[in-house]
């Protein structure tokens, strides 16, 4: 069940609603023997931060006109992004129970035609930052005071479209975009470094015009802090140091739970371990 917001201490409320979000997801995953579940742990913590401290948003109005737009670039990793959505209060709980399924609402890869509280189609990825960036630049032209905020995986930086918008948005200063890198250092199939070496990403967002922050991404005080600072005059970075898998001891730093799905014995270790 649902934990109830405890709206006089939004740092519990988080660990609350971040504990939830991963006993629920990888209950979806588990039932569907489908999913992503390394990337959706390692995410949670900072989604969990946004939705319940950080973003302006009325799931009545999905649509609503001033609300902070969120995009979820590392579009697999939907385990986070539904549950963080049903938390919200954009549709029921007894719509996770269809994850994956025939005609279920909910894809693998998130849709914004049929679940409200999407912002756009993600899944290929170096889709969603240049999308997110697109919408900044029509904030800004606006003059709106509403925020964007994107979300990318690590592994997914290798992809060039994300300089190119990392480009623009420096250029432009879209001081109301906050780019967040899940920085677990693994992909599919490997780590980062060894596939396609990022570092220096810090130096790397320096040079392209953005103010750069790095954080402990499983720490919801810090991400609080960084997520809902005040915007600036340039777009801002922050680098989420996170834990592929994080919670559960048989999935952290391991590169084979990336789309690893567990079986009954598995899935009982981890409810046991996620209290």
């Amino acid at each position: 069940m649902l934990p109830a917001l405890q709206t006089n201490d939004t740092i519990q409320a988080i660990r609350d609603r971040a504990l939830w979000m991963r006993r629920t997801a990888f209950g979806m995953v588990h039932k569907a023997q489908l999913g992503h579940p390394g990337g959706d742990f390692s995410a949670i913590d900072i989604i969990a931060t946004l939705y319940v401290g950080v973003l302006r948003f009325d799931p009545a109005r999905p649509d609503w006109a001033d609300r902070d737009r969120f995009v979820m670039s590392k579009g697999h990793a939907t385990g986070a992004l539904y549950t963080a959505l049903c938390g919200a209060g954009y549709f029921p709980e007894g719509w996770l129970e269809t994850y994956m399924q025939p005609r279920s609402m909910l894809n693998g890869h998130p849709n914004r035609n049929y679940l409200p509280g999407v912002e756009t189609n993600t899944g290929p990825l170096g889709h969603g930052f240049p999308v997110a960036v697109g919408i900044a630049i029509a904030g800004q032209l606006a003059g709106a005071d509403w925020r964007s905020f994107v979300l990318t995986g690590d592994g997914e930086q290798q992809e060039g479209s994300n300089w190119e918008a990392a480009m623009v948005a420096g250029h432009r200063k879209l001081g109301r975009l906050t780019l967040i890198i899940d920085r677990n250092r693994l992909q599919q199939g490997a780590g980062t470094e060894e596939t396609s070496g990022l570092d220096p990403l810090d130096a790397k967002y320096r040079a392209f015009g953005w103010e750069v922050v790095e954080v402990d991404g499983h720490d919801p005080e810090a991400l609080l802090a960084v997520l809902g600072a005040t915007p600036g005059d340039r777009p801002r970075c922050v680098i989420a140091n996170t834990v592929k898998g994080k919670g559960v001891s048989f999935m952290e730093n391991q590169a084979k739970w990336h789309h690893g799905v567990p079986n009954d014995e598995q899935f009982a270790q981890a409810m046991r371990e996620l209290v």
